[in-house]
């Protein structure tokens, strides 16, 4: 990164390509800004500046990986992610940990110094956790272990000989972490706050969202790992209308992709808005949030890709309800669906 990006010009940034989920944005530009001026200034007036690792904490399908992945475009530095469940499932986690750091170097082309100031995104993390009386919770405990001496920071010995000093990676761990909720209820017991008029239940909201380090210890992490995570956000489930938006605000959007690529056959593509609204119900439907949108839509446009190559005569085509064909409107009469 030429230029130490401000957090609003980080969060205006993740917001061409991520919808909703503000409040995450914040706490990640934050966090990014501080990881940042710490790399520029690891001591300023003898005092120590640490890395700051992130948790993210939301349902399936909330945007988890894709603000990281946009968070990395974003810093132009390379990016990896990991799957907590599969390093729970192989003996030879220490193995797989130098292999995603192996990954990391590549994306970088080989430059170690850039790869020592990447990102690397933990998926999964809530698999991890330990829960007595279980087989799996002996391998994710250990795996936690694993994991701690290159998220606060150390020199790994690659394959190859090279080593590559973590202390300045950034490591965002994610995942859904069902059943949290509960523990939250549990323990949090915010009431009344004295403060003005109608601050008081945004304020109460936020403390009670709050999720605590002994909240992560209570749900199975262990404080060792949950100490490598001081920063802690979570993500909330789409609504339908931040799902129409998903498909059709981003610069990537999924109808200006299918749009773009049907105009350089000279075909105009318009989609009613209560399509977008159909998609987003079919979504909710499926629990599995924005990830499901594209298999939807992909589907939906099958028929008119199809058709589209074999009659360049169309030059519009309508689509009205995801439940209808589609209209070719230009085209012979045979065309027509």
């Amino acid at each position: 990164m030429s230029a130490l990006l401000k957090p609003s010009e980080i969060v205006r940034l993740l917001s061409e390509h991520v919808i909703g989920q503000d409040e995450a944005k914040r706490t990640l530009a934050v966090a990014i800004y501080a990881h940042f001026r710490r790399m520029a200034n690891t001591a300023v007036d003898t005092v120590e500046l640490t890395k700051s690792n992130i948790l993210l904490i939301g349902p399936t399908g909330t945007g988890k990986t894709l603000l990281c992945e946009t968070l990395a475009r974003i810093l132009d530095v390379p990016f990896v992610t990991a799957d907590a469940t599969s390093l729970a499932q192989t003996q030879f986690v220490g193995d797989e940990i130098e292999a995603i750091l192996h990954r990391l170097l590549d994306r970088a082309d080989g430059d170690l110094s850039r790869a020592q100031r990447g990102i690397v995104f933990v998926d999964e993390v809530d698999k991890l956790k330990t829960v007595s009386g279980q087989a799996r919770a002996t391998s994710g405990e250990s795996v936690q272990h694993a994991l701690l001496k290159i998220m606060e920071g150390a020199p790994v010995r690659l394959k190859d000989g090279r080593h590559i000093d973590t202390t300045h990676i950034l490591f965002i761990c994610g995942g859904a972490f069902v059943g949290l909720d509960n523990i939250l209820t549990k323990t949090h017991t915010f009431g009344f706050i004295s403060t003005s008029g109608g601050d008081d239940q945004q304020i109460l909201e936020r403390l009670n969202a709050r999720v605590k380090p002994t909240d992560l210890l209570e749900f199975g992490l262990i404080p060792e790992f949950a100490g490598r995570l001081p920063i802690v956000t979570r993500l909330y489930p789409l609504s339908q209308e931040m799902l129409v938006r998903i498909m059709t605000e981003p610069k990537n959007a999924i109808v200006k992709q299918f749009a773009a690529m049907l105009k350089s056959d000279g075909v105009e593509l318009q989609i009613e808005t209560d399509v977008f609204r159909q998609i987003a119900e079919l979504a909710i439907e499926y629990k599995a949030g924005a990830r499901s949108l594209r298999g939807i839509f992909e589907e939906m446009m099958t028929d008119v890709l199809y058709a589209v190559p074999d009659h360049p005569e169309i030059r519009k085509v309508l689509i009205k309800s995801l439940f209808e064909p589609p209209r070719y409107l230009g085209a012979r009469p045979e065309a027509d669906a």
